[in-house]
């Protein structure tokens, strides 16, 4: 969950680990539990890693980046409809077509995020934040992501000040659902 280094370092860190936990649920026959597993797995990430970058990442974007609005609302929208379909998702146990549709689709749109991200976002905005700045919006992701909710809540708010407010308390709900469920324990 938290990796160190500035914040490129630390999302491009948990892109990797989504990409691992797809690559094993592709592994994985249709129908085996194991894949529901891993999409758990891979939403707990993925929501957490989304919550630090609509928090601090974006919000840089915004105040770094030329055109920085026009890109962050796009990655919002991105985060949206990931967020819906891992909604979804939730409620379907992996022998259900439905479950092969639904993580198909959200691998495609995650892939394309990251791609999207990685080369185009990322250097961007290594091109005109300082190091000194982005190391310290490394060390504020990892402190949301700590926080954050595990589960997809997609009518929260995702922009600041609201989501920075509303999010650990839902981290703390959906935390508890966990533990009491057993939901994202290896």
């Amino acid at each position: 969950m938290g990796h160190g280094g500035d914040i490129i370092r630390e999302l491009a860190t948990d892109h990797r680990e989504v990409e691992d936990a797809f690559r094993h649920i592709e592994a994985l026959p249709p129908g085996h539990e194991g894949r529901k597993e891993l999409a758990d797995r891979a939403t707990i990430e993925l929501i957490r890693h989304s919550i630090a970058e609509e928090q601090y990442l974006y919000p840089a974007v915004r105040e770094h980046v030329p055109d920085g609005d026009r890109i962050a609302d796009k990655e919002i929208e991105d985060h949206a409809t990931a967020e819906r379909i891992m909604k979804d998702l939730e409620r379907h146990e992996a022998a259900d077509p439905e479950f092969d549709r639904l993580i198909g689709r959200l691998m495609m749109e995650i892939r394309e995020h990251i791609r999207d991200e990685e080369d185009n976002l990322f250097p961007m905005l290594r091109q005109s934040c300082s190091q000194d700045r982005l190391e310290a919006l490394g060390d504020k992701a990892r402190r949301a992501k700590s926080m954050a909710p595990t589960r997809p809540h997609p009518s929260a708010p995702d922009r600041p000040p609201l989501n920075k407010i509303l999010a650990p308390g839902a981290g703390l709900v959906d935390r508890a659902r966990d533990a009491l469920s057993g939901r994202g324990k290896d």
